[in-house]
């Protein structure tokens, strides 16, 4: 089993609850109605548009926070910053942070995804990046990566831009894939090589210009392509290693990362994330302050007005999204009847 520490990723950098997101923004009344939901970045649009739809529906005001999905599930428990629904881009910060020390009791799966290679036209090897004769007109059309991508990509003065793995799962992700990489090629050092070509970006850096290439997700790389359509390009990887088919989880599980725990006084102080295809996931947190509004919010998010906001602005939904049988019959009564049993436990 290949288990990495990406420490070497962040050397120099405080891991500071709370920091490198933006606080949860609220124009509420004084004394209105309210849901206060807490989700990755990700899903920004899609959510902004289900919000809007929902407050102008019931009149309900939401109170929204975007963030680094583990950044964001510190905040919500350590940090005791009042959530009631928590959204990550990874289902497995739910069960492997939330849930053991006691702040969650399901994970709502409820989209899914997948890893892409995005980079621009002046990128290092922006000609050779892609398996060649293979045109790119997304989203129909998206070519992959040509057959020696990772060779491109650890050649001199290229670099690879992400974003914390202790903070958000694009960046341990990256760290996931570079373990994969080195299984499935068997380059001797793989890993290493792709790690050391890894540089963590800062707010205002652009790629292109700071960074040459970004794993990033599907959903996200299309939206930028749609606003740089002559510059921003993108390129699909194998399943082996772009974690984009459940029926590879059981592969994908045997790689993992190593990242801090919550700080709170009932968590491990290290936990293990396991590789899995690119799934969201949320939650209402056991202490909701408005556990009958996230009900209510929930509820438009996975009915056909919230699928088709997401179709459009989101990565792929799941309809209807799904849960662990263990974890059914945790969620509340108004809830059973819109998730179905994961597959798998059927």
């Amino acid at each position: 089993m290949v288990v990495r520490i990406v420490s070497s990723l962040v050397v120099g950098l405080a891991l500071v609850v709370g920091a490198s997101s933006a606080d949860a923004q609220s124009a509420c009344p004084a004394g209105a109605p309210q849901v206060i939901v807490y989700h990755a970045g990700s899903l920004t649009a899609a959510f902004a548009k289900v919000e809007a739809l929902f407050t102008q529906q019931t009149g309900i005001c939401v109170v929204d926070a975007s963030a680094g999905s583990v950044d964001a599930a510190r905040r919500v428990t350590a940090g005791q910053e009042p959530c009631d629904i928590y959204a990550s881009a990874d289902d497995k910060d739910i069960d492997v942070l939330l849930k053991p020390a006691g702040y969650a009791d399901f994970n709502i799966a409820f989209a899914q995804g997948a890893m892409v290679l995005a980079y621009t036209v002046t990128s290092k090897n922006a000609s050779s990046i892609v398996a060649p004769n293979v045109s790119f007109n997304p989203p129909a059309q998206i070519p992959p990566v040509a057959s020696n991508w990772y060779a491109l990509l650890t050649q001199s003065g290229v670099s690879i831009g992400g974003s914390n793995p202790f903070l958000d799962p694009s960046g341990y992700r990256a760290d996931l894939m570079f373990q994969l990489a080195e299984r499935q090629y068997a380059v001797p050092n793989l890993y290493d090589k792709l790690v050391g070509h890894y540089t963590l970006t800062r707010t205002g850096d652009v790629l292109g210009v700071n960074f040459d290439y970004q794993f990033t997700y599907q959903h996200s790389a299309y939206a930028a392509y749609l606003a740089n359509p002559s510059g921003y390009r993108y390129a699909t990887l194998p399943a082996e290693i772009g974690l984009s088919d459940s029926g590879l989880n059981e592969r994908y599980e045997r790689t993992g990362i190593f990242i801090p725990g919550l700080h709170t006084p009932s968590s491990r102080t290290v936990v293990r994330v396991p590789a899995s295809r690119v799934t969201w996931g949320l939650t209402i947190m056991k202490d909701a302050p408005n556990q009958a509004n996230a009900i209510k919010f929930l509820q438009l998010l996975f009915s056909a007005q919230g699928v088709a906001i997401q179709q459009t602005l989101g990565p792929d939904p799941i309809a209807p999204p799904v849960v662990s049988r263990h974890d059914l019959h945790k969620l509340p009564a108004a809830l059973r009847g819109l998730v179905a049993v994961k597959p798998s436990e059927d």
